[in-house]
């Protein structure tokens, strides 16, 4: 769909209109950005309003089918109280009429289901609707949001600085506005050792698992699990923190991680190799 082709460029012209720019002014190709974006919102505003017309025809359509229904409804019972009458005066035309009632109700089973199609229609528009306004606020966030390596540098430092509470809400943007990027599990990682600074190690279990289980390969997965492993054994869950180091050493024999693992599996007394794990080289 072309408006998920032109997200980048919500991106960059908020950058531009929040006084971000160069200071030797916007260039030619900005303001063409500037043209399309303006021509992505015109463009969902008119995908919105088509939404509404049909909305609008729809719900007519369920009000003139359920007029129908409560016409067919009233009938019938005309009918049965007419056939209650003639079976007291004369039997002879119990079924003819019994033919008209039979008729009358599979029309009404019919008009039921057309019913029930439109009703479900509509329930559709509404829903792709709702989604569409989803979709729009997201962009408009993506939009007014800065682009990835400036807030994941600006994370960075201010994670380096000791700017907890700011790091924090800056990492936990990234993840929101890019989670599909390498970047976002370094994000999570960071995220992971704010609330383990903090002692909010159950947290910090929490994003260490975002790391190892949806960046299995990046650059923070071996920091991820020896953490977890520190941060488990912090809320008392000994087993559990043991076989995480041990799971380090066996995916990262050679790493400085698998190192720190074995040191403080010594110190606990413990040994390297477990059930869920065999002995590295020494």
């Amino acid at each position: 769909m072309k408006i998920y082709r032109y997200w980048g460029f919500f991106a960059v012209v908020t950058l531009l209109c929040l006084g971000l720019t160069p200071a030797w002014g916007v260039s030619k190709e900005i303001v063409q950005l500037q043209t399309q974006v303006q021509a992505l919102q015109d463009q969902m505003s008119q995908m919105k309003q088509s939404f509404d017309e049909r909305m609008g025809v729809m719900q007519h359509l369920v009000e003139q089918s359920t007029d129908s229904v409560n016409k067919v409804s009233a009938a019938i019972a005309n009918l049965q109280a007419n056939l209650q009458k003639q079976q007291a005066e004369q039997g002879s035309h119990v079924d003819q009429i019994s033919g008209q009632i039979q008729a009358l109700n599979d029309t009404l089973d019919e008009l039921k289901a057309r019913l029930a199609k439109v009703s479900k229609q509509l329930e559709d528009l509404q829903s792709a609707q709702q989604t569409l306004a989803a979709q729009q606020a997201q962009q408009q966030a993506q939009a007014q949001a800065p682009p990835p390596d400036v807030l994941y540098n600006n994370a960075l430092r201010d994670f380096n600085a000791g700017k907890n509470d700011l790091a924090t809400q800056e990492f936990s943007d990234y993840v929101k506005f890019y989670p599909n990027t390498d970047l976002a599990g370094n994000s999570y990682f960071y995220l992971a050792d704010i609330a383990y600074r903090q002692g909010n190690f159950q947290q910090a279990v929490n994003n260490y698992d975002q790391v190892i289980q949806n960046f299995p390969t990046g650059n923070k997965a071996p920091s991820a699990q020896l953490k977890k492993g520190f941060a488990l054994l912090e809320l008392g869950q000994t087993e559990d923190g043991v076989a995480e180091l041990r799971h380090v050493i066996q995916r990262y024999p050679r790493s400085n991680e698998a190192l720190q693992a074995r040191e403080r599996l010594r110190k606990m007394g413990m040994s390297t190799t477990g059930t869920t794990a065999k002995k590295s080289p020494q």
